[in-house]
């Protein structure tokens, strides 16, 4: 049943949301299993996302060591890795936070 509602949704036009989704996967599918494991990223793999996909964020910074920091708050079951929807919680907090900051604009 899934698989065709899946099959059936590749022939219609995706919408906005659904190109959003798909651009979130496949991102995540570019980093994940360069060392392993293609659903989940290791350490090197969340790094090399940070530095490439939120280069703005980590260049910014002025602690060296906040990369190291956030991915052990994302890391719920301490694995060591990040998850799909591990990675989703880091892709939402960051959503959450601009979409705060342009409310509180005047």
């Amino acid at each position: 049943m899934l698989h065709a509602r899946l099959n059936l949704l590749l022939l219609l036009q995706p919408t906005e949301t659904e190109r959003c989704i798909e651009s979130l996967l496949a991102v995540f599918q570019r980093y994940a299993g360069r060392e392993g494991d293609s659903c989940k990223l290791s350490k090197r793999e969340f790094v090399a996302f940070m530095n490439t996909e939120l280069a703005a964020f980590t260049k910014n910074q002025k602690d060296p060591g906040v990369v190291d920091r956030m991915m052990k708050k994302l890391d719920l079951n301490s694995d060591g890795q990040l998850d799909f929807q591990e990675f989703l919680n880091l892709i939402g907090g960051i959503a959450v936070a601009c979409h705060e900051s342009l409310i509180l604009k005047p």
